[in-house]
């Protein structure tokens, strides 16, 4: 009896990617014969992390397959023809009409997502989300409530041990407020909502502030769009950085004063989890998984009020007990996401799923 994952692209630094080689670690630990089958795998990971999918060997009934499901792909409905046990391990797929005005590609892909999603809803018995959130949304989509288990995504700590670079930090830990953002610059992220509170913030509040937009911009009319909209507000000490290495994201979280996420559609946000681990406060848009995720932590938005958030950094950054309350709160949060503690219940339940037959 093998475990097998199958995904259709295999990632550096990527979430769904380390979910992924975290589940196999998961099985190797627990004695289970596993291997990660995958369209594309990034060469960084060596031969070793995955296989072509290609080379999938022939299944039986006894075997399970674990499917991330997050995308576009003809694997959406092959994943159905094997006569292993599936289960999906549902990650989100972004809703294509925040695509729609910018890249007609991701705007397609997306689609095609759901459509695969909607497909799996009459061949997968057993699921395994990333968040309540998605659930909520397969159950939308037709799935049995009662075959869908919430198990948060699997995130790497160690690696987070990192040594970062000495040289951000070494420039930009001096004294002035550092407001930061990781993630890509796509439009369910709502990155020109954290331009205007910046705008904001730095007008009424603090003139020497600087706001840090960590992360590859892959559409590049949307990348455009909000350069030209910092540059409309004339606003200086904006850093768009692009793509960066992981040991620099280190970096930025090491200098954040405010972690701030105006997100309008997150399946989970492990940036969130990232910045509880490095312990800044963060201030977040109630939409989504966000609040989910939150889990009581942090300050969260109710209402998209630009300049009520930069009120709340302002205060924030004037009152040390709000800020050590505020972390103490995301440190206790932090405990759910530990691997530990996900791991030994996704054990549990992929194990309930190999013996229901037996």
């Amino acid at each position: 009896m093998r475990v097998i994952q199958i995904l259709p692209s295999l990632s550096m630094g990527d979430g769904v990617g380390n979910d992924c080689l975290a589940i196999k670690d998961m099985l190797r630990r627990n004695g289970f014969e596993t291997e990660i089958y995958a369209e594309h795998i990034d060469p960084r990971l060596g031969k070793r992390a995955a296989k072509p999918v290609e080379e999938l060997p022939d299944l039986d009934e006894k075997d399970i397959v674990i499917y991330h499901l997050s995308t576009g792909t003809q694997l959406n409905y092959e994943v159905a023809k094997l006569r292993a046990k599936l289960i999906v391990r549902y990650h989100n797929v972004t809703p294509p009409e925040y695509f729609a005005d910018y890249d007609i590609g991701a705007y397609q892909n997306s689609k095609a997502g759901l459509d695969g999603v909607k497909y799996l809803s009459g061949k997968a018995k057993h699921v395994m989300a990333v968040s309540s959130f998605n659930k909520n949304d397969l159950v939308e989509m037709g799935y049995r409530e009662g075959g869908i288990q919430v198990f948060p995504i699997l995130i790497p700590f160690k690696d987070y041990e990192t040594k970062p670079d000495r040289d951000i930090i070494a420039a930009m830990n001096d004294g002035r407020t550092n407001i930061v953002f990781t993630g890509r610059l796509v439009p369910n992220k709502k990155q020109q909502d954290l331009i205007k509170t910046f705008y904001y913030y730095k007008k009424y509040f603090d003139s020497s502030a600087r706001l840090f937009i960590v992360g590859a911009a892959p559409i590049p009319i949307y990348d455009m769009q909000l350069k030209q909209y910092a540059q409309k507000l004339e606003l200086e000490d904006i850093y768009f950085t692009g793509h960066v290495k992981f040991n620099q994201i280190l970096s930025y979280y090491k200098i954040a004063d405010i972690y701030l996420c105006v997100s309008e559609h997150e399946g989970f946000c492990i940036p969130l989890v990232e910045a509880m681990y490095f312990k800044i406060p963060i201030i977040a848009y109630e939409s989504s998984a966000v609040g989910e995720t939150l889990g009581g932590s942090g300050v969260l938005l109710k209402e998209k009020d630009c300049m009520m958030a930069a009120g709340l950094i302002d205060r924030i950054r004037k009152d040390d007990s709000l800020r050590q309350y505020l972390i103490d709160g995301e440190q206790s949060r932090l405990k759910r996401f530990m691997p530990e503690v996900i791991e030994k219940e996704m054990m549990e339940y992929i194990k309930s799923v190999i013996e229901e037959d037996q």
